[in-house]
């Protein structure tokens, strides 16, 4: 049987590729500490399943295509609140910002195109772009610099007849880089300049650790034709199975080929939706007590991997991910060994490893992405056996 060239060239994720193992560990009798998947652990607001047990309608109808008016009416009340003004043409409701990219990719991709991504990314994306029959152009950064990418030198170089877009994340997963108002207006300026579609992945705006005021591409509005943003309600108030996510564009063309897609998959769950606009109404100071949570969790992560030899890391300023470069050979098979062959009291751990997030062959091979969704002092407990392990996996 033959099979699609295009679903060859996608990998599986480095987040779950390793869950038969860790199934096998488990039923060893070891205990495992997950860093390897950004599921957070705060609870979701209440005001979510409210919103559901209140749902009464005697029918449980297909919602309009674009989603329901309810949601994109919250949507646009929590971007107004952050002086951003949006029409509701400007909003589609999509299932997670995992179906948002995939539409997006699809409607500004052909085979042989090219999307500037800098290097670490999340791996799905690769697939988002794969099955356009595009190609990911990377920006490679190094964890010596802190995964610094904002130079537009740099930008540029990468950019011929072939590229159409820019796709960043900020903050970024899996570095958790923030960038400052400056970079964000250069890279801005570079699209506008090269006609490139902008597409900005912000699901993470919330979680900067510096006193950062909350920031969008969508804020400018020079550059409205350009810039694309994708949302979601996953981690912004930890809800990731309710898989609702967002496309925001000024962008009246793009809005109307991405339409073609949210009616082929007829509509988004009504429920999940529900539930998604009483989230979006939320007051602002939920996030307050979440980041302060998330800051001090970073801060354990960083003092244990500061007390392991060899490794290098620099303090990531928002999302809840960090990136660090071990002193192991490689790190896939350091993470397969730690679930079959080590333990420390009967417990070991999982992060993900980095080798995926690169686009370039042979980049990342002893670089880790760590998930700090556990309470403090399960992280601590995880540093510690992420040292004792490369201790004896070096020992072998």
């Amino acid at each position: 049987m033959k099979f699609s060239s295009k679903v060859q060239k996608c990998g599986l994720s480095p987040m779950r590729k390793f869950h038969p193992y860790a199934v096998a560990a488990r039923a060893a009798g070891k205990k495992i500490y997950h860093l390897n998947i950004g599921q957070p652990d705060i609870p979701t607001p209440e005001a979510c399943f409210d919103a559901v047990r209140n749902f009464n309608y005697p029918v449980l109808e297909y919602a309009p295509s674009p989603g329901i008016p309810e949601l994109i009416d919250a949507v646009r009340g929590y971007y107004d609140k952050i002086g951003i003004s949006l029409t509701e043409g400007d909003v589609l409701v999509t299932t997670g910002g995992s179906e948002a990219l995939q539409i997006v990719c699809n409607c500004i991709l052909d085979d042989g195109d090219e999307i500037i991504i800098p290097e670490p990314f999340y791996p799905n994306y690769n697939t988002f772009v794969c099955t356009t029959g595009g190609t990911i152009r990377p920006l490679t950064t190094t964890p010596e610099e802190g995964y610094f990418y904002a130079d537009r030198r740099r930008i540029e170089a990468l950019i011929n007849e072939r590229t159409r877009a820019i796709m960043i994340t900020n903050p970024g997963n899996p570095t958790g880089v923030v960038l400052s108002p400056e970079e964000m207006r250069m890279i801005v300026d570079v699209a506008k300049e090269h006609n490139l579609f902008l597409i900005s992945d912000e699901v993470y705006r919330e979680f900067v650790y510096g006193g950062e005021k909350l920031a969008s591409m969508a804020s400018f509005a020079d550059a409205a034709d350009n810039v694309v943003i994708i949302d979601s309600v996953s981690k912004r108030f930890s809800a990731c199975g309710a898989r609702i996510g967002v496309i925001i564009s000024k962008n009246a063309e793009l809005m109307a080929h991405a339409m073609k897609y949210c009616q082929a998959r007829l509509a988004v769950a009504t429920l999940d939706q529900v539930a998604a606009a009483a989230l979006y109404t939320l007051p602002a100071d939920y996030f307050t007590d979440v980041r302060e949570e998330y800051k001090r969790r970073r801060d354990t992560v960083m003092a244990g991997l500061a007390k392991i030899p060899g490794v290098v890391c620099k303090c990531p300023k928002g999302a809840f991910y960090v990136m660090a470069k071990l002193p192991v050979d490689n790190t896939d098979s350091f993470q397969q060994w730690l679930l079959t062959d080590f333990a420390d009291r009967g417990e070991t751990v999982m992060f993900s490893p980095a080798e995926s997030f690169y686009g370039t062959p042979g980049r990342g091979v002893d670089e880790i992405r760590i998930a700090y969704v556990l309470k403090e002092q399960d992280l601590s407990r995880a540093m510690e056996l992420l040292g004792k392990g490369i201790a004896a996996y070096n020992a072998r």
